[in-house]
């Protein structure tokens, strides 16, 4: 039985739910309707409080972080953002995942809006009062799709082909230089926020944290501070020093053998498939290090046929 053949590497949507991808444009579009029906009937502040502004630093409005990435101008800076969407960050949710897609996204914008909040705090006249957009994220969905498949073809402007890494570069290079230079020239736009989601998107696969075999860096937290007991923990102290007084044999756990040289599939087979089963029962926090060292192997094994 072949790869394809396994049951979690089967790829059916007939029957599953929307995509995070859709479900965002979905919202960025409702969210602009809103905004019009505001300007012409309700006049409430109500981007004043959303929209990214110094106040999120000066004010600890920290929410705005988020909150500004759902937020547009104009028509045509909510289709630019939702085309992004939707040429990019389909393909980076199918390899990330709903929930690492989602937190990918929202991460690289609130990292972007970072970059540029802080940079309008301190030069408000060079850039600006408030921001607001979807770019930031949709900027680091592009950095990642590029950073998983460098040499594939973009069509820039829908009719100029371009290497995806090459677009990269220049898109960085722009954003980088109205960054330092924030001339008006630059269309009003916030190439901060930009930069900051590109950076943010290519440390995103740097860290490896595309592979969903490698944790995030809070995951796990919670559940060990759900197991930490620490009178437990102390009474279980206790009883081992009682136990190391009767029993002075030394110990040792045996260790855990594997066996690198069997072929592929029967690796899979004997090794993987029983960890895959625990991740979707139990999740990617329920692996021990044993267990992911052999992710890797797997993946490193694949790599080489």
């Amino acid at each position: 039985m072949g790869l394809a053949d396994r049951h979690y590497m089967r790829d059916d949507h007939r029957h599953g739910p929307l995509s995070v991808t859709v479900i965002l444009i979905i919202t960025l579009v409702g969210v602009f309707a809103l905004q019009c029906i505001n300007d012409t009937y309700l006049r409430t502040l109500f981007e004043r409080w959303l929209a990214l502004t110094s106040e999120c630093f000066t004010q600890a409005y920290v929410w705005q972080l988020v909150t500004f990435q759902f937020l547009h101008g104009g028509l045509w800076h909510l289709l630019c953002n939702v085309l992004g969407l939707w040429f990019f960050a389909r393909f980076v949710e199918n390899v990330l995942g709903r929930r690492r897609f989602l937190i990918a996204y929202l991460g690289c914008g609130v990292i972007g809006g970072l970059l540029q909040g802080l940079l309008m705090l301190i030069f408000p006249m060079h850039y600006g009062t408030a921001v607001y957009g979807a770019s930031a994220g949709v900027s680091g969905m592009f950095a990642i799709f590029v950073c998983l498949l460098p040499t594939s073809e973009i069509r820039w402007n829908f009719f100029i082909p371009i290497r995806a890494d090459v677009l990269l570069w220049i898109t960085g290079g722009i954003s980088l230089f109205f960054t330092l230079v924030p001339s008006a020239r630059g269309g009003g736009i916030a190439h901060a926020a930009h930069l900051g989601g590109l950076l943010a998107g290519i440390a995103w696969v740097r860290l490896g944290w595309h592979h969903d075999y490698v944790p995030l860096p809070w995951e796990g937290l919670f559940a060990r501070w759900r197991r930490w007991r620490p009178l437990e923990s102390r009474q279980r102290k206790r009883e081992l020093v009682r136990a190391a007084s009767v029993r002075n044999r030394p110990w040792r756990e045996a260790p855990v053998e594997t066996d690198p040289e069997l072929p592929s599939e029967e690796f899979i087979s004997k090794e993987v498939d029983p960890i895959l089963d625990k991740i979707s029962a139990h999740g990617i926090q329920s692996l021990t290090e044993r267990e992911r060292k052999i992710l890797e192997a797997a993946r490193k094994k694949m790599a080489k046929h």
